[in-house]
């Protein structure tokens, strides 16, 4: 892909290449017409391309050889690009993102840009952040677009996950695929938006989200799959069509919801018309109070109606076909999913939540690890293959780390610890500055790959970033967090011309920018003093503290925060500290959130 975009200046899919013999890329492009008929703006027929390309490889080698050559100092080029650069004021870096996300927020729609629309979690995420930095409109942004993307059709009304992406502008009809790491990165926002504002709203969609990926997407032993199909099987045909499952008609509310089928359509805005393909596509246009005005009914009336309609179709719509699922599990994506899980075990107290991050980290760490150590990228059917890639070995550790804050169970940590370092010893390079996608031990490749920049998935190299922050603050290691400021260094100017691109670099900056809190929690396991203490740091919205826990007279190789720790007045007690000077302790959660605001 970044050979066809250095010689095309775009990229996308279908992806088709053409290599020398010894794997260097020469010629490439996405869809090609079939034939001379389907050609059109100027574009070559396959048949053209594969005739070409065979005539140039008879009499041209050389010349073709030549240019790949080229290609290839060109891409690694790219993989140097802010390298050796120097710590800019962070707090002036924040502050210019935030303008340039700013002036590409759509204000009618909500998000960034134009059709077709991404949901695009972690510059949300940045809004978050900017919002604890004392932006005056981020939060607005935020709030606006997440209640748009909730009520649009890019949202599943009646059996909740995100689909990929909207086709149009105004989030209503979604290219009808559903991804792990879409509905993970985005039920951690709306869960982390509700630790912010407490609307129940943000909840809802959060868990709604979380329980789709516990019913459709999880493995029997903890891991989650990666995938759900657009299409699926038309009833009493063999063919498949795009949307099938999650589409309506009139006269099936009808049969289905009764004389409740008016005011449902009204609420969700099915017509004889329809809004895709002559069928509906279920969203809610409008707010029950203008339904209301329209209708004569009540809201209160509208709101049993929806509830009670959305009940009944969902279990209609179960004895459909259902879209096939691509049930291949992969470490990265489960760290993400990881994470998501804990964050919203925490906002709303929430044990199941925690224990299927339990169940998804030991599955990680038991069935994607080769004997030696070596974590592995993919698993499927009880075999696990590939050598993991940064990205793999970051966002594991980034959900490890996250567990061990709930949870408090020391193992996580050094499944984190450990992950990371290896991560470093795999794929750092001390002259580039940072991180390589493949590991030194991997296949070897004409180049060594390294993207930077946030797309669908955050980048191994921001995420990392991120992970080495937390991990200096936790454990006093300032080698962590140097590398973690030499990453930033080196991405610096790109973050200020395209932060949209660089959602999760920028939490990473604003990491590095904050006064990070260590908080020690002394106490019993899972008493209730020790849990008041651990709900109260970290059911709000606190991307700023790292969290250790230990039992009294407890100690650990892990982090000194640990240390000459004990109770207070036979309680559990809380420790705040910065950069390991560490205050009186407290026992209650009024001190301890007074200390947390000095």
């Amino acid at each position: 892909m970044t050979a066809v975009q250095a010689m095309s200046g775009r990229g996308g899919w279908p992806l088709n290449v053409f290599l020398l013999p010894d794997g260097t890329p020469f010629y490439g492009g996405t869809y090609f017409p079939p034939d001379d008929k389907a050609a059109r703006y100027n574009m070559p027929s396959w048949r053209q391309v594969l005739l070409s390309i065979a005539a140039a490889f008879r009499e041209r080698r050389d010349e073709m050889a030549a240019n790949g050559r080229e290609l290839l100092s060109h891409i690694d080029k790219l993989a140097q690009v802010g390298t050796g650069a120097t710590l800019p004021a962070l707090a002036a870096l924040l502050g210019a993102a935030y303008e340039g996300v700013a002036q590409n927020f759509d204000a009618h729609n909500g998000g960034f840009g134009d059709a077709p629309k991404f949901p695009q979690p972690m510059s949300l995420e940045f809004l978050l952040r900017a919002h604890l930095r004392g932006e005056s409109q981020a939060l607005a942004m935020l709030e606006f677009t997440l209640h748009k993307m909730a009520h649009g059709g890019i949202y599943d009304q009646l059996g909740g996950g995100f689909h990929r992406y909207s086709v149009d502008a105004i989030w209503l009809v979604p290219h009808f695929e559903k991804m792990l790491y879409d509905n993970a990165l985005l039920a951690r926002l709306y869960a982390e938006t509700f630790q912010i504002t407490q609307e129940p709203f943000y909840r809802r969609i959060a868990t709604e989200t979380l329980d789709y990926l516990l019913r459709e997407m999880r493995h029997p032993q903890g891991g989650f799959f990666s995938t759900q199909d657009a299409d699926s099987l038309v009833p009493g045909s063999d063919h498949k069509h795009e949307g099938e499952f999650f589409v309506w008609t009139p006269e099936e509310l009808t049969s289905a919801l009764g004389e409740d089928a008016p005011l449902f359509a009204a609420i969700y805005d099915v017509s004889r018309r329809g809004n895709f393909e002559g069928r509906n596509i279920l969203h809610l246009p409008r707010t029950l109070s203008e339904v209301a005005r329209t209708t004569g009914a009540s809201v209160e009336r509208l709101e049993v109606v929806a509830a009670r309609g959305r009940q009944i179709l969902f279990e209609l719509r179960e004895g459909r076909p259902k879209p096939e699922r691509d049930e291949k599990i992969l470490t990265a994506w489960n760290g993400m999913a990881l994470r998501a899980f804990v964050v919203a075990a925490a906002a709303f107290a929430r044990d199941d939540y925690l224990q299927a991050a339990r169940d998804c980290a030991d599955f990680l760490l038991r069935d994607l690890r080769r004997a030696d150590g070596r974590q592995l990228r993919s698993w499927r059917d009880g075999r696990a293959s590939i050598p993991a890639f940064l990205e793999d070995y970051a966002l594991l550790a980034d959900g490890l780390l996250a567990l061990y804050s709930v949870d408090g169970d020391e193992r996580w940590l050094r499944a984190c610890v450990t992950s990371t370092d290896a991560m470093i010893d795999l794929f750092w390079d001390n002259d580039l500055g940072g991180f390589y996608d493949t590991g030194r031990d991997a296949e070897q490749l004409i180049t060594r790959p390294r993207d930077v920049g946030d797309n669908a998935t955050p980048s191994g190299n921001s995420t990392a970033a991120e992970v080495l922050l937390r991990l200096a603050a936790l454990t006093g290691e300032e080698a962590y967090r140097e590398r973690a400021l030499r990453v930033i260094a080196g991405q610096s100017d790109m973050l200020r011309r395209f932060p949209l691109g660089f959602g999760r670099m920028l939490c990473a900056v604003d990491l590095a920018a904050a006064r990070v809190k260590e908080v020690a929690i002394i106490g019993e396991p899972g008493s209730a003093d020790s849990n008041a203490l651990r709900a109260a740091l970290l059911q709000p919205y606190r991307p700023h503290i790292v969290v250790a826990h230990g039992a009294p007279g407890s100690s650990s190789a892990l982090t000194p925060l640990l240390a000459g720790r004990g109770l207070l007045d036979g309680k559990a007690a809380a420790y705040v500290c910065e950069h390991f000077a560490c205050r009186l302790p407290v026992n209650t959660v009024e001190s301890l959130e007074k200390e947390l605001h000095r």
